[in-house]
């Protein structure tokens, strides 16, 4: 008796039009957050979005990765304080954002928002509509699922048989750009009539052109006759503003050589004589099985070591770095920085520092980087040779993997770079940049010399090293910076004094 009028009523074309339609006030309510571009070091008011690690549509719980971001001074991955659902990615992979801008928006339960405490969020404006935006008509529901993306597989998707090489896309930003706006997938194109395959504006003309679903064309390789405009990556760019900015700084410049034989005869018994947890494992001694170091005490254990960290043998340039903060100690003036100032007209003063903070210039291959090695007069010669290999590691990582850990905001107050390992030239004329502490030295390639005022007047064969220093003139005095180089060259050319300090 009863399904015979819940048939007619089923049968009722109203009725069931609302029959199995539910409110969306009565689900469990979400909202909708702007996920923002925090502060991620001081000084940094823009990041380059890298790489998405996600998609929209994808669900994101706490701590996943987000995208991967590139300053001026190093790349740091995002992750997602809260879980969630990514609707939509405000900032594309190649553009920039601010600090402070969105970056995407993500779905999450109104608990989690209200909960949540990050500055990070904020809450996307969200307004109720009517009834009938609540329920929406047939008409509007078939638009909503005409302008949506088809299915790969959908019979209706011409585009669904081209496969796309986003992973072998080798182009210029600006022509990568010009493509996101024409709207064109630069996977399409792959390889460009460029050099090595290189995907030019004219590839993404002759496909608009074309019409867009003409199947690319693969150019003959011929050799590059145009001129090429290649626009600067983030760190290229810092770079040129920071020299544009180092034509304020007044230079004073020094330069001389430093007889290092020293150090020659010094390094095979400081190689002989690396502590075991410096070592790779394959180099390291087999322990001793007959006695125990801790058969009645526990023996001090070195601290942890990365791989990244391990070396087999020494080179001159942490001897030096050990050398140069020794001088720096007996010498305030170059453990000293600018003081930064909110007040123009307040006078200029320098903030001493308890310890040599030493930053050293690294040629990666997205650019030229300063990391920082803080406190290098409390560390070892060994230590020392430990993180500049790890420094040397994250800077050939591409993109550069340094952090604001190895490139803190107020860096050294020397700066040292180390141009000889890479030419065969005795000096340079290295530049002083704002924030680059006072004084910076380039070291050049060590080389056997005859030095005729040694000996009984025939003179010896000496290893030769050339240093070229360029100090702040607004702080530094030119006595000042010649007396500071001899007192180096008293720790260098005689490096016993090491082991009469306890080093």
């Amino acid at each position: 008796m009863i399904s015979r009028p819940l048939h007619r009523l089923l049968g009722h074309r109203q009725f069931v039009s609302y029959f199995h339609t539910s409110p969306s006030y009565l689900a469990s309510r979400k909202v909708i957050q702007k996920f923002k571009l925090a502060d991620i070091g001081e000084g940094i008011t823009e990041c380059e979005i890298v790489k998405w690690s996600i998609k929209p549509q994808s669900t994101v719980q706490a701590f996943d990765p987000l995208c991967e971001v590139q300053s001026d001074k190093a790349s740091v991955e995002i992750t997602s304080p809260y879980d969630g659902v990514v609707k939509e990615l405000l900032v594309q992979e190649g553009e920039v954002a601010k600090v402070g801008s969105g970056l995407c928006l993500i779905e999450v339960d109104e608990e989690v928002v209200d909960d949540a405490q990050e500055s990070s969020l904020e809450p996307f404006e969200q307004s109720l509509k009517t009834a009938e935006e609540k329920w929406p008509s047939s008409s509007s529901t078939n638009a909503t699922s005409a302008s949506r993306r088809l299915h790969p597989l959908d019979p209706n998707n011409h585009t669904a048989g081209k496969v796309s090489n986003a992973d072998k896309i080798f182009c210029a930003p600006s022509v990568r750009h010009f493509a996101r706006q024409q709207g064109v997938d630069l996977g399409l194109l792959v390889p460009g009539s460029g050099k090595d395959g290189r995907i030019e504006k004219r590839d993404v003309e002759a496909y608009l052109a074309g019409g867009r679903d003409s199947a690319p064309q693969e150019a003959p390789v011929a050799p590059q006759r145009d001129d090429v405009f290649v626009e600067l990556n983030r760190t290229r760019y810092g770079m040129w503003k920071a020299m544009t900015k180092s034509l304020e700084i007044p230079h004073f410049g020094y330069s001389t050589t430093l007889d290092i034989t020293a150090l020659h005869d010094l390094l095979p018994v400081l190689n002989s004589h690396i502590p075991s947890h410096y070592l790779p494992e394959s180099s390291r001694p087999s322990p001793l099985e007959a006695v125990n170091p801790s058969s009645i005490y526990q023996a001090p254990a070195p601290g942890p070591v990365l791989d990244t960290q391990q070396y087999k043998r020494l080179t001159y340039l942490p001897i030096l770095l050990k050398t140069l903060s020794k001088a720096m100690i007996e010498w305030p003036l170059f453990r000293s920085s600018i003081t930064p100032q909110t007040d123009p007209s307040a006078k200029p003063t320098l903030t001493v520092r308890p310890n040599a903070d030493i930053s050293i210039a690294l040629s990666t291959p997205t650019g030229l980087y300063t990391p920082t090695l803080q406190g290098v007069n409390n560390e070892s010669i060994y230590s020392l040779s430990a993180h500049l290999k790890h420094l040397s590691f994250l800077g050939r990582q591409t993109p550069c993997a340094l952090t604001p850990k190895e490139m803190p905001k107020r860096g050294g107050t020397l700066t040292v770079s180390n141009v000889g390992a890479i030419g065969a030239g005795d000096f340079a004329a290295p530049l002083l940049v704002p924030g680059g502490g006072v004084a910076i030295v380039a070291i050049g390639r060590s080389k056997w010399v005859w030095d005729v005022d040694r000996g009984d007047g025939s003179g010896e064969r000496r290893l030769k090293l050339g240093v070229s220093w360029a100090g702040d003139h607004r702080i530094v005095e030119g006595a000042e910076l010649a007396a500071f180089v001899e007192c180096w060259r008293s720790y260098v050319e005689a490096p016993q004094r090491l082991i009469g300090e306890a080093v």
